[in-house]
């Protein structure tokens, strides 16, 4: 019985260990592509001092600022959908967290099932014992 349960724990924290790589890596893409967004900002504002033009609707207007901005906005559509993917896998890492703290309850439940049948046994062992003696 034992083993079993040591087994589930083992699953259960490999899981939570699981999930909370999942979180750290779209908490990374998520800075990456912020701080990515940030880079084009600063090239766009350069591009548009360079030019002197910021306005889109000119005829003029820079074809790199357009692509650039154009980027940006890609960048930060993808960093709102990957926090998206962050809440869920946060919500899901939460989840295996209580899986495995109800797993490892139950085990000290058992335990303690166990400590407690075992001194009772004992108890009892004593108990014959000392009725053996008495009887003498």
């Amino acid at each position: 019985m034992k083993s079993r349960s040591e087994s589930l724990i083992r699953l259960k924290k490999f899981q939570v260990d699981e999930k909370r790589r999942q979180v750290a890596q779209i908490e990374l893409m998520v800075a990456d592509f912020e701080r990515m967004a940030s880079e084009l900002d600063q090239q766009i504002d350069i591009e548009h001092q360079k030019t002197g033009i910021s306005d889109m609707a000119h005829f003029a207007y820079s074809t790199f600022a357009k692509a650039a901005i154009t980027r940006r906005d890609n960048l930060l559509a993808s960093a709102n959908d990957m926090r998206q993917k962050l809440e869920a896998a946060q919500d899901a890492l939460a989840e295996a967290l209580e899986d495995l703290k109800k797993v490892e309850l139950l085990d000290q439940r058992e335990h303690r099932r166990e400590l407690a049948a075992e001194a009772k046994i004992e108890q009892e062992e004593y108990d014959e014992i000392a009725r053996i003696r008495h009887m003498r």
